[in-house]
């Protein structure tokens, strides 16, 4: 036999002596590579969209601007200077309607417009954002207050609001004055979660409650649930003033908060 014979020959008997190649562990670890691969991806998933969900409340956002009362404290900047919505909307650029809808929190003004806002007034943007002294004291002169005419086909009574004092909600006093008259109608009250009461400076007043007629004379006081259908109307010859404090359940920016 020819060495190239013999080495042939050996080579072929050391190949069938190795063992069989172990197909079964390398799918094994294949599997396991993808399982591990599959598992990295959605933790990687959960986090990004961990990233992605709001840490802060909505509506801790919505609380802190009510009670940052923007509106309120416009409002009171503008009526210290007897300045009208029109006016104001004049110097700021900005519409009387945008104005009345910002100060009774329909709406949140942008940096941009508080900015005039501010300027008008000589204040900085941190005044509105200032927490108020705890302490009150507030004085409001005649000649700043406003007689307002209500009634639907002819007056019946004029009012004169003092909520301006008393910005922060729950109470709501005024000075109404019920006019004389068979023709006019009687004034019918809003209906609200809270109780009413009525001290009679002059006169004589018609009250009517549940289908009740009651006098109320000078010097006369009632207490009435706020959510009781009434009605009032002056019953003499004179117009009858009286003193009218509501007294809210719910602050003033909740009751905005409910009605828009």
């Amino acid at each position: 036999m020819s060495n190239v014979a013999v080495l042939m020959e050996a080579s072929e008997s050391k190949q069938s002596a190795l063992p069989p190649p172990r197909r079964g562990k390398r799918t094994t670890m294949g599997r396991d590579e993808q399982q591990r691969s599959r598992s990295s991806s959605s933790d990687q998933t959960r986090e990004t969209a961990s990233r992605h969900e709001p840490s802060v409340d909505p509506d801790s956002a919505e609380h802190l601007l009510t009670a940052a009362c923007l509106g309120q404290r416009i409002k009171r900047l503008r009526l210290k200077r007897s300045m009208g919505l029109v006016e104001l909307g004049k110097l700021t650029g900005l519409s009387a309607s945008f104005l009345s809808q910002l100060e009774t929190g329909r709406v949140v003004p942008t940096l941009r417009n508080l900015a005039r806002i501010s300027l008008v007034f000589a204040k900085d943007l941190s005044y509105f954002f200032e927490a108020e002294e705890q302490s009150v004291f507030r004085v409001q002169r005649k000649k700043d207050r406003v007689r307002l005419t209500m009634g639907a086909s002819k007056p019946s009574y004029l009012t004169e609001s003092f909520g301006i004092l008393v910005p922060e909600g729950g109470l709501r006093p005024c000075m109404a004055e019920f006019l004389p008259g068979d023709e006019i109608e009687a004034f019918v009250p809003e209906r609200y979660s809270g109780v009413e009461m009525v001290y009679v400076l002059n006169g004589s007043l018609e009250f009517q409650r549940n289908g009740d007629q009651h006098e109320l004379h000078q010097h006369d006081l009632m207490y009435v649930s706020g959510e009781t259908p009434r009605t009032y109307h002056c019953s003499g010859d004179s117009p009858v003033q009286a003193l009218i404090i509501s007294f809210d359940e719910e602050s003033g920016a909740m009751r905005r908060a409910k009605k828009y």
